[in-house]
């Protein structure tokens, strides 16, 4: 007999819950508006200051977002995705306070220009089709977004034009690599490589001297053009080369990690997906929860998925097959689409996905999906047989108590960033930075 996780919980305590579960997965609500408890913290501009809205003016907005007299670029302060719907959040960091709440783990796009930077921020992030890509038009300046569709997706995703040399001794790179929790470098395989290699080489070993826990990762862009022989010989070749020259510099210890990716597959999620596990402290807490759970539910495999961006954040131990990935991902596409349909309110009221939203498909194989409301930003997709799912009572109960864990892993996470707000206010009330030195009132 399987073993069930823990004691089953009274029906009324989860309809009493619904606001304190709100809290504990809203860490991403800091953008609904002004009136939020992280407004003081995560506000617009000061009077006299910059634009409340749109790109900036470059020199305006210098040390807080990279862009530096002398270099002819902006940033954006207000995009946001959420589900079906464009959100708005400002942006503002302040990377010279050490209380700030809200400094969340940089990504940085780097590449050649039209490596496909662009389009696979577009496709992952604001569920644009691959096709209509074709007509984006080439960055021309340092584009920052905000990532806050869930709890544990926070990240900033910084696009850089190819054609500025961020090496130029005016431009403060360490600035910018001092935050930065992980550098996607994208080759376009189907261009001559030998270019963006020497580039590679030198944003990797300049980053590394600024920050020796970045995550540098390679994707081998385009690779939709290519046979699957080329596209092993590319990646063997782009490999051996990359580092080589890191072995030629005395850098053997840095870690490049190559992905093959295209827009027009899945490929580019499942990379995507392995970059932010790697910024996802709570990582080994949710795997082990996720083993614990098929263990003892006869599941064959469990995704953890970011519902808004196709993203997985955590899966069990077992390996990742890719034909299983893209059936997790065709399914949330399914269950969204057909509760925008006939979920909703005759006005419109209500959310494709919430708390009831579950979904169970049965394959031609004996096989079984089964996809289930985490928070309002998660869900969990399971592989199982028919005749394990024939015992769906025990697998229930224990997703009730693999849901309970999850939402001890937010209340921990937002205990610490509640602390964080209260030492910040704190400071900002005595009229003193956090070394003591007072601030000057202008």
């Amino acid at each position: 007999m399987s073993q069930v996780l823990g004691k089953p919980q009274p029906q009324g305590e989860d309809g009493g819950d619904d606001e304190e579960e709100d809290e504990l997965v809203g860490l991403a609500g800091y953008e609904d508006g002004p009136g939020s408890s992280d407004a003081e913290l995560d506000s617009g501009p000061e009077e006299g200051g910059e634009p409340a809205g749109g790109a900036l003016p470059w020199g305006a907005c210098a040390g807080r977002c990279g862009t530096v007299a002398g270099i002819g670029v902006g940033c954006s302060w207000r995009q946001h995705a959420s589900l079906g719907r464009q959100r708005q959040a400002d942006l503002f960091l302040d990377f010279s306070d050490p209380f700030s709440t809200e400094v969340k783990p940089r990504i940085l796009l780097m590449g050649l220009r039209r490596s496909g930077k662009s389009s696979i921020q577009k496709v992952v992030f604001h569920k644009m089709s691959p096709s209509e890509t074709l007509f984006l038009e080439s960055t021309n300046k340092i584009c920052r977004e905000d990532v806050s569709n869930s709890s544990f997706v926070n990240f900033q995703i910084w696009d850089f034009p190819g054609q500025i040399d961020f090496f130029d001794p005016t431009f403060d790179y360490e600035m910018i690599f001092r935050g930065t929790g992980a550098l996607i470098f994208v080759i376009d395989s189907q261009d001559d490589y030998m270019e963006a290699l020497a580039r590679l080489h030198l944003t990797v070993t300049r980053a590394y001297k600024v920050n020796t826990d970045i995550n540098f990762e390679v994707f081998i862009h385009k690779v939709d053009g290519l046979s699957d022989d080329h596209k092993i010989e590319t990646q063997r070749d782009i490999h051996q080369r990359a580092n080589d020259d890191l072995a030629d510099a005395g850098l053997e210890k840095i870690h490049l990690s190559f992905y093959l990716t295209s827009i027009y597959d899945h490929s580019i999620f499942e990379a995507f997906s392995k970059v932010v596990q790697k910024l996802i402290p709570q990582l080994p807490t949710l795997e082990n929860l996720l083993n614990i759970f098929i263990s003892n539910s006869g599941i064959e495999k469990a995704f953890l998925f970011d519902v808004v961006s196709k993203i997985y954040i955590a899966t069990d131990s077992t390996p990742v097959d890719m034909q299983t990935y893209e059936l997790c991902c065709d399914m949330i596409d399914v269950v969204i689409d057909i509760s925008c349909i006939y979920g909703l309110k005759e006005d419109g009221a209500g959310a494709p996905y919430d708390k009831e939203s579950t979904a169970i498909i049965k394959l031609n194989n004996t096989t079984v999906l089964y996809l289930k409301e985490v928070t309002k930003f998660l869900a969990l997709v399971c592989f199982v047989r028919e005749e394990s799912f024939e015992r769906k009572g025990l697998i229930d109960y224990n997703f009730h108590c693999f849901r309970k864990a999850i939402h001890e892993v937010f209340e921990v996470r937002m205990k610490m960033v509640k602390s964080r707000k209260a030492q910040s206010r704190l400071q900002k009330k005595k009229g003193t930075t956090p070394n003591g030195t007072p601030r000057m009132l202008l």
